[in-house]
């Protein structure tokens, strides 16, 4: 059921959206959006006559032909060969910002091939080889033995899930000497070094005089919430069962947003997410009221799964779930695993946002980049698990719900 209320937050994301790609038309992002585009055009002329939005750069424009021209003509075409050369230029700058972040403490080499993999859609890939000074044939090498490089990352997830079990286990005080010992005494052979990395990968830290950042902390008087799920994230159609959780958003300055999840396990698709400067029990009830509303309005019957953090066990969540006719259910205390599609979701999402960056420079840019990725992920993002297809593809194509913004 498409909606008619549209939040404000959804509103200026959608207006940020449409102004940040100057190639796009109001029909492709609003078709990617699920509204209609008069809506769109409404809202940006809305946000421009307020003052909230700035005016939309205008997409360059093709060089003149050379032939029988006047004297005018040819400084004309002179002139908008001046300009292409300008905005050659400025893409060649844009690129080097953007590896100069990517590059940041990782090794260079393999960095330049990711940084051209991941770019080579928006600046292709032999201008970006060009810019970095790599040869094409040393890019495509390396694309080759993609799968050796999957298999080995198979293998540091599966180590990232031993160590965050025992990072848990133990509050979050051990780093990776002492995390490194316990898994040794536990038989596996692995390193010190490649316990840091790991960790460093994903975010985990042990106890130190930084400011630690904790999205989950227990609320252990909480009323007991059966584990329903009991790790099995599937889902015979959407709309059934999800899963949901909190994760941070660093913009710098020791400064973070908060982002709140709702993932439904039978497509796949992010049905609902809030993002708030606090971890109050509201960012977590906007989330999955979001998620009602992209359902038409109620979540009747649907199991929403998520872990023991104070915000899923709080009285007015509860009462939230109750109102939506949701079934709730709950890992054990300290056990990250319990809740590992969550994770893993958000794991990927901030690990292709930030693309190796220690974070984004501002509150706005943050929220444009978690809108725009979630909104690919939702409508043209490839899952293996639904038959490489996106969630609300599969959604239309299984004829299960009437897919939504």
């Amino acid at each position: 059921m498409v909606r008619k209320n549209y939040p404000e937050e959804f509103k200026a994301d959608a207006v940020a959206l449409f102004l940040s790609d100057p190639a796009k038309t109001y029909k492709q992002v609003a078709d990617d959006l699920g509204i209609h585009r008069a809506t769109l055009r409404l809202w940006v002329i809305d946000a421009q006559e307020k003052g909230t939005a700035s005016a939309r750069p205008k997409p360059g424009r093709k060089p003149v032909l050379r032939g029988n021209l006047s004297s005018d003509d040819v400084l004309e075409e002179e002139n908008q060969q001046l300009k292409a050369r300008v905005r050659e230029l400025e893409l060649e700058r844009d690129i080097l910002r953007k590896a100069a972040k990517f590059f940041r403490g990782r090794d260079e080499l393999v960095s330049r091939f990711e940084f051209v993999d991941d770019h080579k859609n928006t600046f292709g890939v032999k201008r970006l080889c060009r810019v970095l000074e790599l040869a094409r044939s040393s890019y495509y090498r390396w694309l080759a033995t993609a799968p050796t490089r999957l298999a080995r990352k198979r293998a540091d997830d599966a180590l990232a899930v031993e160590i965050r079990r025992i990072h848990t286990e133990e509050d979050g005080t051990y780093g990776s000497p002492r995390i490194t010992a316990e898994l040794q005494a536990q038989g596996l052979e692995v390193n010190h070094k490649r316990v840091e990395r790991v960790m460093r990968e994903r975010h985990i830290v042990g106890a130190h005089l930084r400011r630690k950042v904790r999205t989950t902390i227990p609320e252990l008087d909480a009323t007991p919430v059966p584990d329903l799920l009991k790790r099995d994230f599937t889902a015979s159609a959407p709309n059934q069962r999800y899963v949901g959780d909190i994760t941070y958003l660093p913009i710098g300055d020791g400064k973070f947003l908060y982002l709140a999840t709702v993932l439904d396990l039978g497509s796949r698709r992010l049905a609902g997410w809030s993002i708030a400067d606090h971890m109050r029990t509201k960012l977590v009830t906007d989330a999955l009221e979001a998620a009602a509303r992209t359902r038409g309005g109620t979540l009747d019957g649907a199991i929403f799964h998520s872990d023991n953090g104070v915000q899923y066990c709080s009285k007015d969540f509860e009462e939230t779930c109750a109102r939506l006719g949701v079934t709730r259910s709950r890992g054990a205390v300290g056990t990250s695993a319990d809740n590992a599609a969550a994770e893993s979701f958000n794991a990927s999402l901030k690990r292709e946002t930030l693309q190796g960056a220690h974070g984004w420079t501002s509150a706005g840019e943050a929220r444009l980049a978690v809108f725009t990725w979630v909104t690919r992920y939702n409508t043209k993002r490839r899952h293996s698990r639904l038959g490489q297809i996106s969630p609300i593809d599969y959604e239309k194509t299984a004829g299960s719900l009437t897919a939504a913004a």
